[in-house]
């Protein structure tokens, strides 16, 4: 709302000025006429024209500008309901469940292969919630641009190794295929990269699951280093590989939608890799699924 409008009455203060102007000359103009009066009759035709159709036009824009700020208002703001619904949900649903975990293994005497597998399920309801609670969180830094690279040299395979093994030994399954030709050294913030990685990785489980193959790759291609996650999963629709990467987009409506989250994951990614100066893709994966690749300069 307040860039339109600030550009609409920008716009409104340039035309004052033009106007002033083109007084003044006219005015100038007259003065050096010798038969003025019927000179300034045809002028004042022109004039009122002329103010009419610009006036016209600015004030045109201007609503239509001030219209769609309004409509962008408000559809963020019925995004952030929807967040903020989403969010006390997701928030208490890995409680919940890691109070019913934690119950059945202090009542019931089990084996040591259940006991374990209900800790791993303890452990990924864990990790649920710290990432939703870190994502709210560097959404509020974004927010208030309060958070800015903080960059290292570091070698990818020596970053991405130990994320890929802790989500292996939560799930119990090496799920994740690791596909590179050599190491690569980056300059990058390790606390962003960790972010995209792991919030790239839990969509791709999200949408298709430990019992699929999810890849992770990455390779140089000139001066750029270039990684990505796939999987394949149902994939996303064309005329809306970009809206995923807004605030609080979900697809799908909260009536028809089946898979859970708060619509912050995949923004972060935007925004960190952009704070690398660097760009995000979603790609369609062959044969099927979901490829989301981003390009960062070494």
């Amino acid at each position: 709302m307040k860039k339109g409008t600030n550009l609409f009455f920008i716009l409104l203060s340039s035309y004052v000025i033009l106007q002033f102007l083109w007084w003044g000359y006219h005015l100038i103009d007259l003065s050096q006429q010798v038969d003025p009066v019927k000179s300034t009759a045809n002028r004042r035709v022109l004039m009122i024209i002329g103010e009419g159709s610009v006036f016209f036009l600015l004030l045109l824009f201007g609503i239509w500008r001030i219209r769609k700020s309004i409509q962008n208002d408000l559809q963020l703001s019925f995004r952030q309901t929807n967040f903020i619904l989403s969010v006390t949900h997701e928030l208490k649903t890995p409680l919940a469940t890691k109070k019913i975990l934690l119950q059945t293994l202090l009542k019931h005497p089990l084996d040591e292969t259940k006991r374990i597998e209900l800790l791993k399920k303890t452990l990924n309801e864990n990790q649920r919630l710290e990432l939703m609670i870190e994502n709210i969180l560097h959404a509020a830094r974004l927010e208030n641009k309060a958070i800015k690279p903080e960059k290292s040299t570091l070698g990818f395979l020596a970053f991405c190794m130990p994320i890929i093994d802790r989500y292996h030994k939560i799930n119990g399954a090496n799920f994740i295929e690791l596909q590179y030709n050599s190491d690569v050294e980056i300059n990058a913030d390790p606390f962003m990269l960790e972010a995209i990685l792991i919030n790239l990785l839990e969509n791709a489980i999200k949408y298709a699951g430990i019992q699929s193959s999810i890849v992770v790759y990455f390779f140089q291609e000139n001066n750029s280093f270039v990684f990505g996650v796939k999987d394949l999963g149902p994939g996303i629709p064309k005329d809306q590989r970009e809206q995923i990467f807004e605030k609080f987009y979900r697809i799908g409506n909260e009536e028809t939608r089946t898979q859970k989250g708060s619509g912050l994951g995949l923004y972060l990614v935007k925004q960190f890799v952009e704070l690398h100066q660097g760009k995000v893709l979603c790609l369609e994966n062959e044969p099927k699924g979901t490829d989301f690749r981003i390009t960062l300069k070494i």
